[in-house]
């Protein structure tokens, strides 16, 4: 295996639709071990075709992915734990029968942790059908399977979609204690910017398929009153404000939070 301080290394990555250019020459380094960054933006601004791309289930036009320093490959698929915005949970199935199928196919799914993470998501009984589910319940089993595995890398998109807010703000607190004493690099797309700041280690800016903004770890701990509630909670999905955001941002917060151009 490739040595490697990143967990994740992308460079000049351009993805394009039909009358759409997703990813527009995207270059970002992250750290391994215990950091959880932020994606940051609105909605269709590129950060799931990024996630995509990442885990194999997109093909980029340019530029180059490495995991750990390793070219994307089937051994690679193995070292991130994926969970995508889309319902991908069989409707059919048992919660419990989700989970037994699931943990078939990865050698760092871990069992001791599934009983807790359960218990945490209040998803009792494991023998409910998924299809009897509601959208935040299906939106809590979605983040078990990817938490119950001890991946390098772990991809969040959308997460906390569907959940109600008071489930939302206990599970973050609860990500949060856990999963900051892990050796795992976690990424969190999301625009719901108000209720997940408290999670990160750092954050990107993020639109229109390319990095307007990065703040990191120190950065985010300089910040005064709470970690970075003066400048995150001034970011909106609104286009008006899109429009005007850097300008405001960078005047504003510039030698107080320092944050630096990408």
């Amino acid at each position: 295996m490739i040595e490697s301080k990143y967990a994740l290394t992308i460079s000049n990555l351009k993805k394009k639709y039909p009358g759409t250019e997703a990813l527009k020459g995207i270059d970002l380094q992250l750290p391994m071990g215990g950091e959880i960054c932020g994606l940051l933006g609105p909605n269709g601004s590129g950060k799931s075709t990024l996630l995509k791309c990442v885990v194999g289930l997109v093909r980029p036009d340019q530029g180059d992915i490495k995991i750990m320093g390793q070219k994307p490959s089937r051994h690679t698929k193995g070292l991130i734990a994926f969970m995508p915005e889309i319902d991908h949970l069989y409707r059919w199935m048992t919660v419990r029968g989700v989970l037994d199928f699931t943990s078939a196919f990865y050698q760092d799914w871990e069992e001791a942790r599934i009983s807790e993470l359960v218990k945490f998501m209040r998803l009792d009984p494991p023998n409910k059908k998924v299809s009897s589910l509601s959208k935040g319940m299906r939106a809590r089993l979605k983040l078990i399977l990817a938490l119950a595995r001890r991946a390098p890398l772990i991809l969040l998109d959308e997460p906390f979609s569907g959940i109600d807010p008071s489930s939302r703000d206990r599970i973050v607190e609860g990500i949060v204690r856990q999963f900051k004493q892990e050796e795992q690099t976690m990424v969190i797309s999301t625009h719901a910017v108000g209720d997940t700041e408290q999670l990160f280690d750092s954050v990107i800016f993020w639109m229109k398929g390319r990095l307007i903004y990065r703040a990191t770890p120190r950065i985010c701990a300089q910040s005064t009153a709470s970690p970075s509630t003066s400048c995150l909670r001034r970011f909106s999905p609104d286009e008006a404000v899109l429009a005007s955001f850097k300008k405001r941002i960078w005047k504003q917060c510039v030698g107080r939070l320092e944050f630096s151009p990408v």
